[in-house]
């Protein structure tokens, strides 16, 4: 079957149409037309950042505040983390940027604005399940924001994959830590 004109062309848009909207609103910078929502999800990505701010805290504590024969190497572990947790605020603190927010690094208030919590410290056992707890709601929180993102912003959706992928691997390393330390796998096959 020979392909028409309208079938070649079914996903393009008019080139013209496409110029005249870009010149005619460049004050919006990245945020074009087909942007949906972008209020909510400026909102939505400042829950994001507060909770990798709150990570990059919990996380450097940790790295500093361990104690015991397996200290060292637990507080690089830790440290690693850290440095990834900061990697995600920077490029959502980026991504509120470009849609046209300011990010917010304000301290008053952080915790409430964060899906995760800070933490106590304690046992170097007690923070890494502290941390697994954290990564935990962390993965959960961006699944629905992935979710939200979906059609919505695809190259938000696509960061906030980047990010989960990043959270469930620090959340399968404080699970191999447990492992390691307590014997046996928390998580059955």
């Amino acid at each position: 079957m020979p392909d028409t004109s309208a079938e070649k062309n079914y996903f393009l848009r008019d080139v013209q149409t496409l110029r005249a909207q870009a010149k005619k609103s460049l004050e919006d910078g990245a945020v074009t037309t087909g942007h949906k929502d972008v209020e909510k999800s400026i909102e939505l990505l400042q829950s994001a950042l507060a909770t990798e701010i709150v990570c990059v805290l919990r996380y450097t504590m940790n790295s500093i505040s361990v104690a015991g024969i397996a200290s060292k190497s637990v507080g690089e572990e830790f440290a690693e983390h850290a440095k990834d947790e900061r990697e995600h605020m920077m490029m959502i603190a980026e991504r509120i940027d470009q849609l046209g927010g300011e990010p917010n690094f304000n301290p008053e208030g952080l915790a409430s604005r964060s899906a995760t919590e800070y933490g106590d410290g304690g046992s170097l056992v007690d923070m890494v399940k502290a941390n697994l707890v954290a990564e935990r709601i962390a993965i959960e929180h961006y699944r629905d924001l992935i979710n939200f993102f979906h059609d919505r912003d695809p190259s938000t959706r696509s960061m906030m994959e980047h990010i989960l992928k990043d959270e469930e691997d620090h959340a399968s390393d404080m699970h191999d830590l447990l492992v390691a330390h307590e014997g046996a796998p928390f998580i059955k096959d």
